[in-house]
Parts: structure tokens; C-alpha cells; sequence
């Protein structure tokens, strides 16, 4: 991800999420030594990102988003592949992330990545009101 983006993957928050990030959270992220934000473009244009942060070779996926003109062509799976092998490259051994229960595309997308559920948090998300899952996939360093 780079500063140009950022409006772009702004935009595909609020169209992806219902409690979506800001610009200037977004723009935050590109300071942060911890984070790692990948981003698909097609024609100029963001069709889709994944961002993360690292602590201690532990690595959690905050944003996974792919705009809906764009969805079931792979580019989610591209993004979480490209994401795991970076990670590799920094001795992350691990990748959890959060998701709606009720989003069951994205469930089969990340069993189908080796992500296997460790917990849930209810109640997780508002807008509306929802359980999530937590998922887990590790590898060796």
C-alpha cells in the first residue's frame, strides 16, 4: 500500500463494511512498523487489499476487502497467499483474523487457506450485532 491508495481503499471500506475505517486510520497504517497492507489493482484502480500487523512473530489480519464487481475471481485468495508468504519473509509464524458468523463465503474461503477456528467472541461486531469467529493458520518459520 502506498499514500496514493489510501482514498481508493477508503472508498472500499465504506462499500465493504459496516463499520468501515477512516481515511486518516488507514493513512496511519503506512507509519506503523508493525503493519503490512497488500493491495490488488486492476486498470489503476484498488480492487481489493488485506492489512495486518505483527507483534512477536504473531500476525493478525485486520482488513480483507474485495470490491464487489471483483469478488469469486481469486483475488481474496491472491491477497491472503501473498500476505502469508510476506510474513514468511519477516518470521511471522502465525496469521488469526475475525470474522462475521454469519459470513460463510469468507469462512470457506480461509478453510479452504488452511485457517482452522480457535474461538469466537460474542457479540464482536455492531451494525449489526454479531458473533465472531476467530481463526488461526500456522506455519513453520
Amino acid at each position: 500500500m502506498n499514500a496514493s491508495q489510501v482514498p481508493q481503499i477508503a472508498e472500499l471500506e465504506k462499500l465493504c463494511f459496516s463499520d468501515p475505517w477512516s481515511e486518516q486510520s488507514i493513512a496511519s497504517e503506512l507509519e506503523n512498523p508493525l503493519s503490512l497492507w497488500l493491495v490488488a489493482v486492476e486498470a489503476g484502480e484498488v480492487v481489493g487489499y488485506v492489512g495486518s500487523q505483527t507483534v512477536l512473530g504473531e500476525t493478525d489480519m485486520m482488513n480483507l476487502a474485495v470490491a464487489p464487481e471483483a469478488r469469486r475471481q481469486g483475488t481474496g485468495r491472491a491477497l491472503v497467499l501473498a500476505l502469508v508468504e510476506a510474513l514468511k519473509e519477516k518470521e511471522s509464524h502465525s496469521l488469526m483474523l475475525e470474522v462475521r458468523a454469519s459470513n460463510i463465503p469468507a469462512q470457506k474461503l480461509y478453510a479452504s487457506l488452511g485457517f482452522s477456528q480457535v474461538g469466537r467472541r460474542p457479540k464482536y461486531y455492531s451494525n449489526p450485532r454479531e458473533d465472531a469467529l476467530i481463526l488461526r493458520k500456522e506455519w513453520s518459520v
